[in-house]
């Protein structure tokens, strides 16, 4: 066996994102005088603005806000620029045959309800994730997890069924391996819900008020230090005007782009708080790609027909949408990963924005526009489908608007329905959906994490499975979630990328980035290697 105390990951890359983070953060020092704005803030803490109620906090299922649970919980591993590094586990070691991983836990860490994070409590979170395997089978782990032991109080051993490169990537993820007090389990078990919300995390939740506001308090006793603003509000409130307003008037001082990749407010209102003077806006670099999801098991559904997604591939103006939307924030995306992305360099076919081609493709596939019609028909059959976005963002409402009009202008009718993202990604599971907006999980994760969720119900099996070569795609997934061989791993991704491309089930937009409007004096500002969390315990006001 052989300790490891970190795995380097796209490291260039890291860096320059936390070089990027550090520029926009300000300066970090001190200031000897304090504002009157400001000792108001720090009395009240920071509030934030969100279009979306915290929902159920249970770390092992998945309805809540991932920001509020990954202050609250942590794993035993994070995911950082420079690797995997240690958290709730000081240090581990892997066997050698990959199967067997030994970690050695922080010493006197406490739950938010004094009770001991130790071995025991380790299994017990485990193997309560894992009795409701049904639940994450799109986490890859979950199917190799075989046993929990407890080795003594501070050492827990992970036994795998095969090795799994991704271990120790997906045990750093916000959910679903993070620890809840065992105090608040109901019969030993979470997949039924909890008695109560007690993490290791820096915050601890200590009020909500559904639908209106959530309040976290700094936890004096976390054993990484006690953060600096020593309060945290998430208070609901519906995207667009309401939420720019309220950033006006000084009801909210803080908002960012959530864990569906909305942002609360548009570039304009964002650079108009900027203009006076109160307001810092920080991005980070492009963490996901912003895209729509074609499913192709729906038969009844043209979405169904390759041509008709290559169709609506060739009709998004993403330079518009980059310039227009975004104001050059976001970088108009061809692919379903960025070429930055670990084992995304891929050489593939281009689709670029040619009204032209997407009309070509539609009549050689049989859809065709009669005299005096205004809508296409293949065997009797209309091309009408549904595009389903979420209604909180109002940048994925103007996109969809944009590309209805440009397939109307080729006898393609989109119907355009916003709903609540948790709403959204239960259509994704259902396979209840033509077209929707979606994204990649992001930076740290991909591509093993989003590529994962291929084959699963609870995510995009119902867009990959109607492919023409949907069993030799997941036979790929297996195998490269197994391979411990480079360059084997290199080219199964390589097949696995270009299979979706060519089958265009996955239309990329934009690549996107988390964007925050915080007050000017709120210093300590960064990301983490993910686009669902902030490290609020690094903040404070200057």
């Amino acid at each position: 066996m052989y300790k490891k105390r970190f795995i380097p990951l796209t490291l260039l890359l890291a860096i320059a994102l936390l070089a990027g983070c550090s520029s926009n953060s300000g300066n970090s020092s001190s200031s000897s005088k304090t504002k009157p704005e400001t000792a108001a803030m720090s009395a009240r803490g920071l509030v934030y603005a969100t279009a979306k109620d915290i929902n159920d906090m249970n770390p092992h299922l998945y309805p809540g806000s991932m920001p509020a649970q990954g202050i609250v919980y942590e794993s035993l591993v994070e995911n950082t620029a420079e690797g995997i590094k240690p958290l709730l586990a000081e240090s581990w070691e892997i066997s050698e045959d990959g199967k067997v991983y030994t970690f050695h836990l922080r010493k006197n860490v406490t739950f938010h309800d004094g009770a001991p994070f130790n071995a025991e409590a380790v299994k017990k979170n485990i193997d309560a994730v894992q009795n409701n395997a049904a639940k994450h089978a799109w986490i890859k782990l979950s199917s190799k997890l075989v046993e929990t032991k407890v080795i003594d109080e501070h050492t827990v051993q992970l036994v795998l069924s095969e090795p799994y490169y991704p271990t120790l990537l997906e045990l750093s993820m916000t959910r679903p391996y993070v620890f809840i007090s065992p105090n608040d389990f109901k019969n030993g078990q979470t997949k039924d819900g909890v008695n109560g919300f007690n993490g290791t995390g820096p915050y601890k939740l200590i009020e909500h008020k559904t639908d209106q506001y959530a309040v976290f308090e700094a936890s004096e006793n976390y054993w990484n230090g006690a953060p600096r603003v020593k309060k945290i509000t998430a208070k609901v409130l519906p995207a667009g005007e309401t939420t720019f307003l309220a950033l006006q008037k000084g009801e909210v001082d803080f908002v960012f782009t959530d864990d569906r990749g909305a942002d609360s407010i548009d570039v304009e209102a964002m650079n108009t708080l900027e203009h006076s003077g109160r307001f810092q806006i920080i991005r980070s670099e492009p963490m996901n790609t912003k895209m729509i999801v074609a499913n192709s098991s729906r038969t009844e559904s043209p979405a169904a027909d390759k041509a008709v997604r290559e169709a609506i591939w060739h009709s998004i103006d993403r330079e518009t949408i980059s310039k227009e939307l975004f104001n050059g924030t976001e970088s108009p995306a061809e692919t379903l990963f960025s070429s930055n992305v670990n084992y995304a360099n891929v050489d593939l076919k281009k689709r670029e924005y040619d009204v032209e081609t997407a009309t070509k493709l539609l009549d050689e596939a049989g859809w065709t526009l009669q005299a005096g019609d205004e809508i296409r028909k293949k065997n009797g059959q209309s091309l009408i489908m549904s595009l389903y976005y979420d209604v909180s963002s109002s940048s994925q409402k103007a996109e969809a608007e944009l590309l209805q009009n440009t397939l109307k202008k080729i006898g393609v009718q989109l119907e355009l329905f916003g709903e609540e993202s948790t709403s959204i990604a239960n259509r994704r599971s259902t396979g209840e959906y033509d077209l929707l907006f979606n994204q990649t999980w992001g930076l740290a994760y991909d591509p093993q994490s989003t590529i994962a969720s291929f084959t699963s119900e609870a995510a995009y099996y119902h867009t990959t499975s109607g492919i023409a070569q949907a069993d030799e795609l997941y036979q790929k997934i297996d195998e490269v979630m197994v391979s411990s061989d480079e360059e084997t791993r290199k080219s199964l991704y390589k097949d696995i990328l270009t299979i979706v491309h060519d089958e265009a089930v996955f239309i990329p937009i934009t690549n996107g980035s988390v964007t925050i409007v915080a007050p000017t004096d709120l210093k300590g500002i960064s990301f983490k290697q993910t686009q669902f969390e902030l490290p609020f315990e690094k903040m404070y006001f200057e």
